[in-house]
């Protein structure tokens, strides 16, 4: 099962013209509160502009999970 949290920051990591500021912040905002602590911070670095925090905790959470 794909999270859709991480799913935006995978999009956000290979173009960054294709996902907005103001739909990362909200991405970040609602994984707060919906979803595994690894999608958050992916989806709260990403709103950060941090790709490579980012892509850290994609990572993680496709471990943690075994979700590619």
């Amino acid at each position: 099962m794909t999270n859709k949290h991480i799913e935006v920051v995978k999009k956000w990591l290979v173009d960054k013209e294709s996902v907005s500021h103001e739909e990362l912040r909200a991405n970040a905002k609602t994984a707060a509160y919906t979803t595994a602590y690894a999608a958050y911070s992916a989806a709260a670095y990403a709103a950060a502009a941090l790709d490579v925090d980012a892509a850290y905790w994609v990572k993680k959470y496709e471990e943690l999970t075994n979700d590619k």
